[in-house]
């Protein structure tokens, strides 16, 4: 089997740097590999592709000249001669699924995120059979691709594309008189809501008695010379900054207390998921797997999106009691072990391994 696997950008973030624990995996099973990425972005997913020695190719161009895209990506295809395509968000789904009907090569298909964009909704209906499996990267994700594109449940599959690691660095308890460190990551990106945070914070200074804290969110995008404005409209420069990305997530996250994710919408969010594994109570937006991840008052709370409000009573009541993190984190922390052990992101990886290689093949 050789694997071409077509995602839209090596921009950093949850869909793809889950791509080289999953495409070591097809590896491990006796699968070339390579990644053909359509642009490049920041680039922070490349360096994992690199340390993991899977092979990239990337396209110099832009985000909607679609048409270029595709003839590159038929070139490429038709150069590295596979046997299946995997594609990994809507432009390169339907740029894969357009080059697998005229290569006659099987397709499967990753959807990651909650939310699409009504156009690319309309596309995806329209070739949904093009794929011939297609995997949700969590529960939610599969429910809703079942129900919008109307996917048989034979030819859908759920794999969580987080991988928890027992062997990483875990937080160490909150010290009396300690600032209370609580980080956030993501891309500065309205659907993460960083605005709502910051919101959130202006409201927390009006409560009564909150221990020293602050807010470091680990994050690079378009956003930030807005959300800076809006931290120095607000004078919240002292409890929350806008601090950039960082290279090594388990180290940054273990240096804190608590972690928080304010987001608008999300599929699996594999940064939550991190967090816990760092031994991290987590504050979230009831937004994909989230809710069915974090259980209120045992291993964080789960707030309405979109919701300032009720965030900052959140953060409050954390805030509130700082020698209970370090026991609440390390409930996250077991929970996510068990619930997304390597074993059981193996299983299932093998169990889409041998579907994919059921798949009739057609060589050039």
């Amino acid at each position: 089997m050789r694997i071409a696997y077509i995602i839209n950008s090596l921009e950093g973030g949850g869909a793809a740097f889950p791509v080289p624990a999953i495409l070591s995996l097809m590896r491990s099973y006796g699968a070339e590999v390579k990644v053909f990425a359509l642009l490049r972005k920041d680039g922070k997913a490349l360096l994992p592709l690199q340390q993991a020695n899977i092979p990239v190719s990337i396209r110099e161009g832009g985000l909607k000249d679609h048409l270029p895209a595709l003839t590159w990506l038929n070139q490429q295809i038709q150069n590295y001669r596979p046997t299946h395509l995997w594609t990994s968000l809507t432009r390169a789904t339907l740029l894969g699924q357009l080059v697998g009907k005229h290569r006659r090569l099987p397709v499967t298909s990753w959807q990651h995120a909650a939310y699409l964009k009504p156009w690319n909704l309309r596309l995806l209906k329209a070739t949904k059979n093009l794929s011939q499996l297609w995997i949700g990267d969590s529960q939610r994700i599969t429910a809703l691709t079942k129900q919008r594109l109307g996917i048989p449940d034979e030819k859908i599959i759920t794999w969580p594309i987080f991988k928890a690691l027992p062997y990483t660095k875990s937080a160490r308890p909150w010290q009396a008189a300690e600032t209370i460190k609580v980080a956030s990551m993501g891309r500065l990106h309205p659907v993460k809501g960083y605005d709502v945070l910051i919101q959130a914070v202006r409201c927390l200074q009006q409560k009564p008695s909150i221990p020293p804290y602050k807010i470091f969110v680990y994050g690079e995008g378009a956003e930030h010379n807005d959300l800076q404005a809006l931290i120095e409209q607000y004078r919240l420069q002292n409890y929350i900054e806008l601090v950039g990305f960082t290279n090594d997530v388990n180290e940054t996250l273990s240096n804190h207390h608590l972690y928080v994710q304010p987001s608008r919408s999300e599929g699996f969010c594999v940064a939550a998921h991190e967090a816990m594994q760092a031994g991290l109570p987590v504050i979230a937006s009831a937004v994909g797997e989230l809710p069915f991840s974090i259980q209120n008052n045992q291993t964080g709370l789960i707030v309405p999106p979109n919701d300032p409000q009720a965030l900052a009573e959140a953060l409050y009541s954390l805030l509130s009691i700082p020698n209970q993190l370090y026991t609440m984190g390390q409930t996250a922390r077991d929970k996510v072990l068990n619930d997304f052990s390597t074993q059981h992101f193996e299983t299932i990886g093998r169990n889409i391994f041998d579907q994919m290689n059921s798949f009739t093949k057609t060589y050039y």
